[in-house]
């Protein structure tokens, strides 16, 4: 698997230096993520009227989410186990505009890596205090905030011994649903990186980077949480990666 992934690196490191454009998305059928053989589309898209989606769009606003649905460790009774976090940042744009008032929806594993979903088989334990699903509105410059725990790694059926590196979900919304994007946030020097062919899948360092949030002294709270900071930018030759929304992991 390894060879695999680092051949297919090395085939696009040669073509990126004779000329061929830099890939900053993850390519859809990338082969050593068997799902995204399966899944990845073998013929053109069919267009839909977008007038008749709009009808069916979402509407937010401040009064419908407030601060409390940001912070995943008050949802239920006691305290979930694990490492307490702070992670926030900013809703760019591809010229560095931040983009307030918008949806962020996020969700993830539980310290033991374990998702409260019913698909989810790893035998590792539930916690009873914590469901991982949140959601916030960046403010007036761009930012949202997220208190939660630290999300732990997690086996999956894609080869043998595959585990995913600890992450955590992000959606955004624009003002539809056609506007949704979904991508992942890491977490630095994770040893499964270079194991992980979803994250491999994008071939490009640059762009792998980008989904690595950086540890923010200044966010940590004293004696209380750890504090990563992580912007998402919508588009542009910075843009973060996003994710098709059917992924499961």
């Amino acid at each position: 698997m390894n060879d695999e992934m680092q051949a297919i690196e090395q085939e696009y490191r040669d073509g990126v230096a004779a000329g061929a454009p830099v890939e900053t998305a993850a390519r859809l059928d990338y082969a050593p993520y068997r799902s995204s053989i399966l899944r990845s589309p073998t013929k053109s898209a069919t267009l839909a009227d977008p007038e008749t989606i709009e009808l069916h769009s979402p509407a937010f606003g401040h009064r419908d989410v407030t601060w409390v649905e940001s912070d995943l460790t008050i949802q239920h009774n006691g305290e979930p186990l694990g490492e307490r976090m702070v992670v926030t940042g900013r809703l760019l744009d591809g010229d560095g505009r931040p983009v307030p008032g918008q949806l962020i929806e996020v969700w993830q594993a539980n310290s033991a890596g374990r998702y409260v979903h019913k698909r989810d088989q790893h035998p590792a334990p539930l916690d009873p205090n914590f469901t991982g699903t949140g959601r916030a509105i960046t403010d007036e410059n761009g930012f949202y905030r997220f208190q939660t725990i630290k999300p732990g790694p997690y086996p999956w059926r894609n080869h043998t011994n595959a585990w995913r590196p600890a992450h955590i979900h992000f959606s955004v919304f624009g003002t539809a649903f056609t506007q949704r994007i979904v991508t992942q946030m890491y977490f630095p020097n994770d040893p499964l990186f270079a194991l992980d062919p979803i994250y491999q899948s994008i071939v490009d360092q640059d762009a792998r980077d980008r989904l690595i949030a950086k540890y923010d002294h200044s966010v940590t709270s004293p004696e209380w949480a750890l504090g990563y900071q992580w912007d998402i930018v919508l588009n542009g030759s910075k843009r973060t990666w996003t994710e098709p929304e059917e992924g499961d992991h």
